[in-house]
């Protein structure tokens, strides 16, 4: 007799155990670890749906009273035994229920009723962009040299640390076609769906047709399409955001996660997971090759580069024959406003854009929007208001009042989001006295307008979260921009990440330290990583390039190297404010965020999971900051704390998240306080 041992598809915590089941006789060839059945479950045996994880023919009580499997869902997708244990992984690595982990590797569960009207993704990216196959290329000896050595790799992850236009992409390409040669298959992880149509145009034109695609904007039937591709061996590379690392492939031999330094790899619901983190775990078990790409790459990786942990590659020439690197300008948006211009432009960049729509080549302007909602800077000197217990900016709440004096609308209060130190919103500037200081803040349709008006000939293209939500928008914006059927290109972050334009010969940063300015402690990383990323899409083909950064405060260390394309400067510089403040990656940082409905029970579980910390790790040098409220307190009705802990030791780390849940579980129980835990 041999049985199934099933997880139940319910998030509660409390049946988050694998349960022991009959699998009948004429079910036995069919159930494997990894498909769909529906069991009975509970008093009343109503059928469940659950997921196969184990095949057993050992039970360790009574086979009377083990109950049969009911049914195989119809045309489930098997999702094997390597992906069941990935989610086992992932459950015990992020404190996630099974269930939860198994929901987010198998995001396609079942068939989609076919529809005539459906077209492959990937087709449809191959009609836009005309790209035609080409022959082989060699690569030149710096691409040459790392591919080999790469190839040549002992199962350690790679950091492929190359500059913008360094042809990372061609040696992905080259990885691919070693693992096709050798009946192998690649994932290829992208930080946004904007970059599928670039990424895929590339391999498609290289590879030719055994390449899908999988994200958000996929209907279920496409989404499903895709994957039964990957499950029959139709297709070798499956290209995607974070969700394409669960394809189920059979033969994996290659890995790639590009620009892996994003935000976007770290998962916000749960399980929150690091998708790098997830992608060693996977490529470990299956002996794959494990490749991290990057021009700006993340602190943690570089760190583990250097340590050894990683395999460290550097690419750091251009891959076009005779580019280079382009000329960078840095604008003091203080000394425009004491010439007189209060417009979104500089003189310097007004100029070059002239110049280049007489010369019928193509700009890109970039407007730096992390950082939009909330801090407060002078716009005479540059000053932004600051915590001063945190050394990062203050955030001004829409809590407003009208000034009795001047009878102007001003923001009540500022408050820090690490500390919960608030104050009062100063009506001058602190360091130069100042009238002009409030929150800062502009959008792309404002850029837009402004473009317009300012060069009414040119023909422009703005591409945001609100200009991409039809189906195919982020193919048809770069599509018509990539033939030159526009002048400028007007973009938020998702237009200077790996994007090729070899027309493109300007790039204009506006408002580059907005990110400088968020309450976030990687925020001079972030706005160095976004800089130097934009000011690597100019001059990428044989005309040259420049660059222009408008700052309000360009002597700023990351303003400053991200011009110089200097990342291992940036490195040395941020990691010592890293060590002297005990951040991430000197340490490890766990986020507790607490809501619930009942703000009494909300700072109830904050003070309770504090107090914990303190008596039962304090002594083992835990850190703890908090509780305080959360940057948004109050959200559909639920309050919201936040702690941030700090230890040396990740184990340590894991031990306090598990400590807590099992406190906070214990004391509220059913009560409705949802706790989230973010390790980095």
């Amino acid at each position: 007799m041999r049985y199934a041992r099933v997880i139940i598809d319910i998030s509660a915590e409390q049946v988050d155990r694998a349960f022991t089941y009959r699998i009948p006789e004429d079910l036995e060839d069919r159930i494997v670890p990894g498909v769909r059945v529906r069991v009975p479950f509970g008093n009343a045996d109503r059928n469940r749906i659950g997921f196969v994880i184990d095949i057993t023919d050992h039970v360790d009580f009574p086979e009377e009273r083990i109950k049969p499997v009911a049914s195989l869902l119809p045309k489930a997708l098997n999702t094997g035994s390597e992906l069941i244990e990935l989610a086992a992984f992932m459950a015990s690595e992020y404190g996630c229920t099974m269930n939860q982990a198994l929901q987010t590797v198998l995001p396609v569960k079942k068939i989609i009723g076919k529809n005539r009207r459906r077209k492959d993704p990937v087709r449809r990216i191959e009609d836009l962009s005309g790209a035609e196959a080409v022959q082989d290329e060699a690569l030149n000896p710096e691409q040459a040299s790392v591919c080999a050595s790469i190839l040549r790799n002992s199962g350690r992850p790679v950091l492929l640390y190359g500059i913008t236009g360094s042809g990372k992409t061609r040696v992905y390409i080259e990885l691919i076609r070693h693992m096709q040669a050798a009946g192998k298959q690649t994932i290829v992880l992208i930080p946004e769906i904007s970059l599928t149509y670039q990424t895929v145009r590339e391999l498609t034109k290289h590879l030719g047709q055994r390449v899908a695609v999988m994200h958000s904007r996929l209907s279920q039937g496409e989404k499903y399409e895709q994957y039964r591709k990957a499950a029959d061996g139709e297709i070798d590379v499956m290209v995607g955001p974070r969700s394409a690392l669960f394809t189920p492939f059979t033969k994996l031999g290659l890995i790639v996660i590009d620009e892996e330094h994003e935000r976007t790899y770290q998962s916000d619901t749960s399980p929150r997971y690091d998708t790098r983190t997830v992608a060693a775990q996977r490529a470990a078990m299956t002996g794959a090759c494990l490749v991290l790409g990057s021009a700006t790459p993340s602190l943690e990786s570089y760190t583990k580069a250097l340590n050894g942990e990683y395999d460290l590659q550097v690419m750091k020439s251009r891959a076009h024959p005779g580019a280079l690197l382009p000329s960078i300008h840095i604008t003091d948006m203080r000394r425009e406003m004491e010439r007189g211009n209060r417009s979104i432009f500089s003189g310097m960049l007004q100029d070059m854009i002239s110049d280049r729509l007489e010369r019928k080549e193509q700009v890109m302007l970039f407007l730096n929007r992390r950082g939009y909602a909330g801090f407060v800077s002078c716009r005479s000197c540059g000053t932004v208001i600051k915590c001063p217990h945190c050394d990062v900016s203050m955030t001004a709440h829409n809590n407003w009042y009208i000034d009795p004096y001047t009878g102007e609308r001003r923001a009540a209060l500022l408050s820090c989001h690490y500390c919960g130190h608030t104050q009062p919103m100063p009506s001058s500037c602190p360091q130069c006295g100042s009238p002009y200081i409030a929150p800062f803040g502009t959008g792309t349709q404002k850029l837009e307008q402004a473009a317009r008006k300012m060069f009414p000939a040119a023909k422009i293209l703005r591409m945001d979260a609100d200009s991409t939500t039809a189906k195919g928008s982020y193919e048809q914006i770069l599509s018509s921009f990539q033939k030159g059927e526009a002048d400028i290109l007007i973009g938020t972050q998702m237009i200077v990440k790996g994007h090729d334009f070899p027309k493109v010969t300007l790039v204009g940063i506006v408002a580059a330290d907005l990110s400088l300015n968020t309450s976030e402690y990687d925020a001079s990383e972030r706005t160095f990583q976004l800089i130097t990323q934009a000011a690597g899409r100019s001059g990428r083909g044989s005309r040259a390039g420049d660059v222009v950064i408008q700052s309000y405060d360009p002597s700023h260390y990351a303003v400053g190297l991200a011009a110089q394309q200097d990342y291992e400067r940036f490195y040395e510089r941020e990691m010592s404010f890293r060590r002297l403040l005990h951040y991430p990656p000197d340490i490890y940082m766990m986020q507790v965020r607490i809501r619930s409905e009942d703000e009494g029970m909300t700072a109830e579980a904050a003070e309770l999971a504090a107090e914990i910390c303190v008596r039962e790790f304090g002594p083992a040098g835990a850190i703890l900051i908090g509780p305080c409220n959360e940057s948004v307190y109050k959200i559909n009705d639920n309050y919201r704390k936040i702690l941030y802990i700090k230890h040396s030791s990740h184990d340590i780390i894991k031990k306090i998240r598990g400590t807590l849940e099992e406190a906070l579980s214990a004391r509220f129980g059913g009560r409705k306080v949802w706790t989230a835990f973010d390790i980095r």
